[in-house]
């Protein structure tokens, strides 16, 4: 059980890392088909703020869940 507490901790972190790297860094390039849909005016950049936000806030969730699941027991 601790494995999966441990995995959930790292999802988590690699949630959070991806999102802050998207919303405050403005990689966009991380979004998957985003660079083409944009060119092609499918997509904008507030929509790939919103999906820097979305995860960077999974992640936190995630990550303070798997600790707190450790730390209670």
């Amino acid at each position: 059980m601790i494995i999966l507490k441990i995995f959930l901790i790292i999802v988590g972190l690699v949630s959070t890392i991806f999102g802050y790297l998207i919303y405050f860094k403005k990689k966009y390039d991380l979004i998957n088909g985003f660079e083409e849909a944009y060119k092609a005016g499918r997509k904008t950049k507030s929509y790939a703020k919103r999906v820097g936000l979305v995860e960077l806030i999974v992640g936190i969730i995630l990550t303070i869940f798997g600790i707190s699941t450790i730390i209670i027991k």
